[in-house]
């Protein structure tokens, strides 16, 4: 089996020629002095920690939902889950972890409630006012949103991770200031940044992006097979998980279920996150690339999965996708997830002064359209719990306000 290697935190002195230096910042849209004990994205880093964007992820979901079980994943496990891999394979490849770092926290910043159930049901509701993208309200948090500075709105992050977190899979345009193709709340941000979406980003995005999949595809496999969606037996069905979990069976003979499954998931991970290393590696040197104006402008990505990694990937999907996403009880729960959110916009954007006061003063002056955004802003910044709490307070007589 392959192992990773334990490397120490590559100092920005050395950081490979083609990595993300921080001295090199573009710099924020309002200028501050910096700190002198933190590089410009750990910075970030730590402004992405301490948002309350991100304290919300630690009752929003990822499959279950939060009142079904202490066990389950949420997306702040996960951004951390993420994080831990996205800051193993930069600093394999002597790329700048913090920045990897900070985008893998921040990346699922503006979920709504019960996971991508939630975001469809706002979606929808959202169709006659230019509908809704998680990575639009991402956006809209970290520039907007988060209001907890004194000079300006937002977090005010560096260039690099803004422009790291809007393209962390890929470009958004194909031609440089054509914003038609991408979504409207994500229109004015990208103008006003000018994030350059018609780019493939640097290498660290491009790597936060690849560590989400590593991370969510075995943690789904951990929490399905908790749930009981499906056995062991049944996720054996996908080669490279048999592989993986008969090498465990012939190293250790005895081992309890819940030993045998985590020694399994690891060992998936290692290999996922070994093979991204050296295929990235590889790609590096076919390429040529000696700067990060070298990776924006090649024209395809740089971080990638072997061939081999990647038809075991898209096994491992397909299996999710008929076992664990498409179950009838993951079906039933995002169904009604979906009309939750969807009632609970239709009653506060036709009747906005059921909104919370400091909701409602938004509101008072706003257009429809406006009042559509600011109704959105609200219910995706709930968690799991209190959307359910919000809507029985909305429609059941007997229930408090």
């Amino acid at each position: 089996m392959n192992t990773i290697l334990n490397i120490n935190h590559v100092p920005d002195s050395q950081l490979a020629s083609y990595a993300c230096h921080p001295e090199k910042s573009r710099g924020r849209l309002f200028n501050e002095n910096e700190c002198g004990s933190r590089s410009v994205f750990q910075r970030d880093r730590d402004r992405i920690i301490h948002s309350t964007a991100f304290r919300m992820l630690e009752y929003k979901t990822q499959v279950f939902v939060n009142h079904e079980g202490d066990y389950y994943r949420t997306r702040l496990t996960h951004s951390l889950e993420v994080s831990q891999i996205s800051r193993s394979v930069c600093r394999m490849l002597a790329l700048n972890e913090d920045i990897g770092e900070a985008l893998a926290l921040a990346h699922d910043l503006g979920h709504t409630p019960f996971g991508h159930a939630g975001e469809d049901g706002l979606h929808a509701a959202l169709q006659n006012f230019g509908g809704f993208d998680h990575n639009s309200q991402t956006l809209r948090i970290i520039t907007k949103l988060e209001q907890r500075y004194a000079d300006f709105d937002g977090l005010n992050l560096t260039w690099e991770t803004l422009e790291g977190i809007a393209k962390h899979n890929g470009p958004l345009i194909l031609k440089a200031g054509d914003f038609s193709t991408i979504p409207r709340a994500m229109q004015e941000y990208a103008a006003q940044h000018d994030l350059e979406l018609h780019g493939w980003p640097r290498i660290e995005a491009q790597i936060a992006s690849l560590s989400d999949d590593i991370a969510y595809n075995n943690h789904d496999i951990d929490d399905g097979l908790r749930a009981g969606l499906f056995s062991i037996d049944d996720i054996k069905s996908v080669s490279f998980v048999r592989e993986v979990f008969e090498e465990v069976e012939k190293q250790y003979s005895n081992l309890p279920p819940q030993r045998y499954i985590h020694e399994g998931i690891r060992r998936l991970i290692n290999r996922m996150v070994t093979d991204l290393a050296n295929q990235t590696r590889q790609n590096i040197a076919d390429s040529g690339i000696k700067t990060v104006d070298d990776v924006r402008a090649l024209g395809q990505p740089i971080a990638e999965f072997s061939g081999d990694m990647l038809a075991n990937n898209r096994e491992l999907k397909a299996f999710l996708m008929k076992h664990m996403y498409r179950h009838y009880r993951v079906n039933r729960m995002s169904s009604k997830a979906r009309r939750l959110v969807k009632e609970l916009f239709a009653i506060l954007h036709s009747e906005p002064e059921c909104l919370p006061t400091q909701w409602r003063m938004q509101v008072d002056s706003a257009n429809s359209q406006q009042c559509a955004v600011i109704v959105a802003d609200f219910i995706a910044s709930m968690t799991d719990r209190f959307a359910i709490d919000e809507h029985r307070r909305l429609f059941d007589l007997s229930a408090t306000t």
